[in-house]
Order: C-alpha cells, then structure tokens, then sequence
C-alpha cells in the first residue's frame, strides 16, 4: 500500500463527500465547525507559530476573531508553522530542486508541491495521506462527468488516453497529483502522458497528434492555442473532453475550444493551498467544496464582502491538512459568491473567481511566422531557469519585450542577466525572429485588486 494512500479515510471521506452535496447549508456549517475546531485545536497544540498567533481556547471562538495571516508570515517561519519537526525548509527546498522526484512520498510520508511566485513569493506545501484523501474523493465525486456511461463502465480511466499539457518540469500540484496517480496505480501509467508548455506548437502538435489524447488537462490559454491549431489542421485527433484550471476561463475562450474540438470542456478551480477549491457542475456554474474548506471574500480593510459583490481578496481555511495549518490565510484571489442557489440541485454555494489574468503575447517569428508565447510558459522560464518570481514582462511591439523588476543594484543587474539569457534561449526554441529585450530595475510593480501583479501584459492597440 503506498504511503500516500489511506483506503479506510478515504472510504468514510468519500461517503460524506457523496451525502454533503445536497445537503442544507445548516447541516454544512456544522460539518465546517466541527472540522475547523480540530483544526485549530492541532494548530494551538502543534505549530509554533499559531500557538504564539492565536488567542486562548481558540477553538471556542468564532473565525473571525482569529487573526489573519499571508504567505510571507507563513515562509518566513516555516519551521515553526509545520507541525511535523522533521520539516525543515532547507530541505524542502533541496527536495523541490530535483525533477527527477517529482511525486516521491518525501519521508515517507508527505507529498509536496510548490507554488508559483505571483504574490512576490513561492510556497511549499506538504500533504499528509488524509488531506490527500480529501483532495481524492472532491477530485473524483465531485467534478460534472457528461459521458456518465462509458465512467460507469471505467470508473479507473483505463480505456482513455489522458494529456496533461503544463509546467511538468517542477513540483507544482497539478503534475505531482497526476504522478502520483501514476505511481499508486502503474495500470494507469498507460494512461497518461505529460507534454511541457515550453515546447514549440509544432513539436507539441505532433507529439499530441501521435498519442490521440481522449482528454486533455491544461491551462484556459493552452487549451486555445491546441483549438487554433485543430481550426487549421495541424491537430487532427480531437479529445472528447478538455479539463481546464489555473486561469480565468472566459466565455468567448470556452466557446472557442468546444467548437473548433467538438468537446466538453470541463472547469475547475484550485490551488497549491487547497487542490480542490472549485468545480463546474453541469449547468456551467462554479460550486466551491465548503464541506471541506471556508472562503471569506473581504474588502481592502478586511472586511466581509457580502454576497453578490466582488471581493478585494479572499481568506482561505483548509479544514483538510493538520500538518501545515491554513487558517484564515490571504489567498490573494478575487471571488464573489453568488446569493441565489444553482438549479442544478446541488447545495453548495456558487461562486466567480477573478483569477489569473496574464496575456499571450503575439510575436514575429522566423520567416514571416507569427509566434504566440503563453504567459505560464514564460513565467515558468523566469521562475525556473532565471530564479526571479517579482517582475512583470511587458511587450513594446512584435520584436521588443521590456522586463520590470523590483530589484536593483548588483543583485538586479546580476538578476537582468539571467532573465535575459533564459528569455533570448526560449525565444530561439520557439522559433522568433531576432528580439531584443529592456530591463528596467527598481521598479514598483503594479498591482491589480487581489494584489497581485499581472506578470504578462500584451501590447495595446
């Protein structure tokens, strides 16, 4: 049995999962405070640093009189905020460093995944076995299944063909997730395949072509350019459903997919701190798994944001994960939960999500091409070749970027450098026309509602 996997946990986990949907709001805030008073209890008891942040007897208060805290807090201190002393950040650190582990149990016991820098600073996060189950059951009970048929008939996806398309060179929680399905279940290894984003259209294209995914995992502005290519003819296998997370999804991209691949496409909303945020049921509305977790959308003093208005920020609570405590932590996203029930029957509450909001950047490549560079492939370059996770890339014309960092100084200079030679090799594999490239140092990066800063902004008309 692998040590991720806790069959007897996620049997009762799932059963809930399966009655809680359509359960009454009542009975789901008190499932909510019954699971965040063990959870503050394990935090008080555990961690260092909530046991010096939150108030006596914390389990008896309400959420709100717990204080708020942020990534930075929480990195800053690491080894004091896990509850497991065997967790350093140090060798987190070194652990996240190496590909080749990607899914590995880290000390037997825990997966990891990090998280990108879009709030000026990465994150690590650790999953014991019974988050891991939490994650599971919402993962697979939960999401809309339109080919409910030939589900029932594979429930393990054995007979499909599954393509996931991202950022797999890293420990990021989409890739790790699906690796370790692979891992746990080796019949299922047949089934998936992992393709990188940073690969030309034209290397991707057949690659994609000669494995005929039945579905494809990607990002919202990946999945457009795969449409783009079926359009003109050079995908010519056509998954029957697209799975689409980790950015906006606007409507006219949706459309754009579903009709030039004949497909569903399938939404979800999650994130390096909690997996299993979101899901889309089958009347196309965004339902957040509050059995499980509490989101508190907040104005810019903190505030509640009532129902039906756009938050500055949202508060997350992970009722799932005791080993590294999240409680009322400053997610960063902008959501709006919505007043009115779903008329897909399902009671847990509506919600939209602002997320990130990046722009493709359309370039001039060799021979009169014309390149489309995706913003996560570009971040991925930044972040992981350059090591730099606050800046902002913007594009002057066809041939000219200009990247704004907040550094300056020597560390800045020596920072431009790296960026711009992991910038000019990725433009030369992608296969650009000569690009010249602008550093400006020192710079204050703009920041939009939720604070983060858009990382890739397109040229303007």
């Amino acid at each position: 049995m692998t040590p991720l996997f806790d069959p007897l946990f996620f049997s009762a986990v799932a059963l809930d999962v399966l009655a809680c949907a359509r359960f009454s709001p009542e009975a789901i805030e008190v499932r909510q405070r019954f699971r965040l008073a063990k959870l503050v209890g394990a935090a008080a008891r555990g961690s260092l640093l909530y046991s010096e942040r939150l108030p006596k007897s914390p389990e008896l208060l309400p959420l709100r009189a717990l204080p708020i805290i942020d990534k930075r807090e929480l990195m800053d201190r690491f080894d004091d905020w896990v509850v497991d002393s065997r967790l350093n950040l140090a060798d987190l650190r070194t652990f996240v460093a190496q590909p080749q582990r990607i899914a590995e149990p880290y000390l037997n016991t825990y997966l990891v995944w990090e998280s990108s820098g879009t709030g000026h600073q990465p994150g690590l996060f650790v999953q014991d076995a019974r988050a891991l189950a939490v994650y599971d059951a919402l993962e697979a009970l939960r999401r809309s299944v339109p080919r409910v048929v030939q589900r029932w008939m594979d429930p393990l996806l054995v007979t499909e063909r599954i393509a996931f398309v991202g950022a797999i060179g890293g420990h990021f929680a989409s890739v790790v997730s699906m690796q370790r399905l692979c891992r746990a279940s080796p019949w299922l290894a047949h089934s998936f395949r992992f393709f990188s984003i940073l690969e030309p259209m034209d290397v991707l294209m057949a690659q994609l072509n000669e494995f005929a995914p039945t579905v494809l995992a990607t990002y919202p502005t990946m999945a457009v350019l795969i449409a783009d290519a079926a359009a003109r003819g050079a995908l010519r296998c056509r998954p029957k459903e697209v799975w689409c997370g980790g950015e906006t999804l606007s409507c006219s991209a949706r459309h754009r997919v579903e009709s030039a691949l004949d497909c569903t496409l399938l939404n979800s909303y999650g994130a390096s701190e909690f997996l299993s945020i979101g899901w889309e049921c089958r009347h196309g509305q965004m339902h957040a798994n509050t059995d499980w977790l509490i989101l508190e959308p907040i104005d810019e003093r903190g505030r509640p944001t009532p129902p039906g208005e756009a938050s500055h920020s949202t508060l997350l609570t992970n009722l799932a994960n005791h080993v590294q405590p999240l409680i009322r932590y400053d997610l960063g996203d902008q959501i709006m939960i919505h007043p009115d029930p779903c008329a897909c029957g399902v009671t847990l509450p509506v919600i939209t999500v602002k997320g990130r909001r990046d722009d493709p950047l359309i370039m001039d490549g060799r021979g009169a091409q014309v390149v489309t560079l995706l913003p996560l492939a570009l971040t991925t370059v930044l972040e992981d070749e350059a090591g730099v996770f606050d800046f902002q890339l913007c594009q002057r014309d066809a041939r000219t970027l200009v990247l704004r960092l907040s550094l300056f100084g020597a560390q800045g200079e020596d920072a431009a450098d790296r960026c711009r030679k992991a910038l000019l090799s990725f433009a030369e594999v992608q296969g650009l026309a000569p690009i010249s490239i602008l550093i400006e140092l020192g710079q204050d990066l703009p920041r939009g509602n939720s604070g983060k800063a858009q990382r890739i902004v397109a040229m303007r008309p």
